[in-house]
């Protein structure tokens, strides 16, 4: 496909200078990955400007730029309104529309995205059906993983694995969409045709502005579910439950199918109860009762694994796959990840990052702490400084000793965001000595070890599956998990643990 055919493609576009005739070899908007024959594209981003880099990009070999303004150089250049939206549909055209060529599932929502995922793909899988998956922990092509820079990919890297998906024989592709990615228009030229809606907290409020304007983001999401469908039988999943299910359902454009516990809706659960070895329930459903016993615990995983057996009942899994699917995960990395080296407490590394997925993982363990609750936890730097003392608030509120440190501070003091998880800390009652701040988070999650008595639960909050923590000149190898276990170890020794 040479430029203008591509072009076609866009609703608007001026060609300042033509470019070479030829084939093009590809995309790229990093000018550090282009390569000879390649279309540049560029826009003024939230921290750099891409057309700084056309001339690096000219150098490398790009036969032309695709910008939102007049650039200098000899190669070809194409102006456009919006760089992001000029990506996101070269890209689907270049890569031949390969979410057309397979069936694609977008789970989008605060908390419980990286879970739903997993389980909608467990499902489809019982199933028979060969299933990908893009998300925050990783990308899965059948026995291929890659790691993962985003949530959810920018627009040519998502086209591309899709494309790479629909090639290998994928029939379904499940993935996570952030509230990011649809205002950036990472997904943009990409047809879903089932879209989950898991719930909506206090997040990203950095980016988006208001809790108004974030729940905007995640509508515009269900708004173009059935825009332009090339392939039938959509739907729109939605967790009735939640405060901003009214505003999803009405966006939608395609047929909704809700979930919940509390209102009574299509996919209901009854009977939850939680213990520490999993969450069991009884759902009533359109196709009849539906009992389960899970690995996985906590009230937040009823609704993650609702939202994936209406997934699968809608792509015609019958009940019995979907119970056995549901019943056999055995967890999901940095999910309420047990770390057990035979200690007399429990350990759980959990990614809860926001003041109410830190809420629901408290509950969680209160709901069958024998002893007490200690949790650690940060809150990362130049992100949404408003939740800090909210998510200070809960702790003092559900556990029993509080230690506050380093989440991933960024550019910021630790010490600054310590001091304002701490405000929120005090305002919740919490009397000194139930608290402290251990800066340094390794020494944090060796504090909290050493504290623990038997009957105890250690939750670690905030990183779960990452292995890096950020700082402002440096980025060092950090694992929760690994830490806790070495503490461990510190403490019991390589043997099994007694009290």
């Amino acid at each position: 496909m040479d430029l203008h055919e591509l072009l076609q493609h866009l609703p608007r576009f001026e060609i300042v200078r033509p470019a070479a005739a030829g084939p093009v070899a590809g995309l790229a908007y990093d000018s550090r990955e282009v390569q000879p024959g390649d279309v540049f594209v560029c826009w003024k981003g939230l921290r750099h400007d891409g057309h700084d880099y056309v001339a690096e990009a000219y150098r490398r070999g790009a036969v032309a730029a695709v910008a939102e303004r007049p650039v200098p150089g000899e190669g070809g250049l194409v102006i456009v309104p919006d760089g992001r939206e000029a990506l996101a549909l070269l890209s689907a055209a270049f890569y031949g529309f390969p979410s057309r060529r397979l069936r694609l599932i977008g789970v989008t929502g605060t908390n419980g995205k990286t879970t739903t995922t997993h389980l909608i793909k467990a499902v489809l899988e019982q199933a028979g059906h060969k299933v990908g998956l893009i998300g925050t922990i990783h990308h899965l092509i059948g026995n291929e993983v890659l790691q993962p820079h985003r949530t959810t990919p920018e627009s040519l890297d998502l086209q591309r694995l899709l494309f790479q998906m629909a090639e290998r024989g994928m029939e379904y592709a499940v993935m996570e969409v952030s509230s990011h990615a649809v205002v950036l228009k990472r997904t943009l030229g990409a047809e879903f045709d089932v879209g989950v809606f898991t719930n909506l907290s206090l997040d990203h409020l950095d980016f988006h502005g208001s809790l108004d304007n974030y729940a905007e983001a995640k509508a515009r999401f269900f708004e173009a579910l059935g825009a332009d469908a090339t392939k039938p039988n959509k739907a729109a999943i939605i967790n009735m439950d939640d405060a901003r299910a009214p505003l999803m359902r009405d966006r939608s454009r395609v047929p909704v199918i809700g979930y919940g516990i509390d209102t009574e809706t299509d996919w209901t659960a009854r009977s939850v109860q939680v213990r520490p070895e999993g969450v069991s329930y009884e759902a009533k459903t359109p196709a009849g009762v539906l009992s389960l016993r899970l690995q996985l615990t906590g009230r937040f995983n009823v609704y993650n694994s609702l939202a994936a057996a209406a997934v699968g009942r809608h792509e015609g899994v019958p009940l019995p796959f979907i119970r056995t699917a549901l019943e056999q995960v055995p967890g999901i990395p940095g999910r309420l990840e047990r770390i057990d080296r035979g200690q007399p407490f429990t350990v759980l590394v959990d990614y809860a990052h926001s003041p109410d997925s830190l809420e629901n993982v408290l509950n969680t363990c209160r709901s069958f702490a024998a002893g007490r609750v200690i949790v650690v936890f940060g809150a990362g730097g130049d992100r949404d400084k408003e939740k800090r003392p909210f998510m200070g608030e809960v702790a003092a509120r559900l556990a029993d000793v509080v230690i506050i440190t380093s989440d991933n501070p960024r550019s910021e003091r630790p010490e600054d965001i310590a001091r304002q998880i701490e405000a929120g800390v005090l305002r919740a009652g919490q009397r000194p000595g139930g608290y402290e701040i251990v800066i340094e988070r390794r020494d944090a999650i060796r504090r909290a070890i050493e504290a623990a008595r038997p009957g105890d639960i250690v939750l670690i909050a905030g990183k779960g599956h990452e292995t890096t923590q950020e700082f402002h000149d440096r980025t060092i190898h950090f694992d929760d998990r690994e830490e806790a276990a070495r503490a461990l170890k510190e403490r019991f020794g390589d043997g099994s643990a007694d009290a």
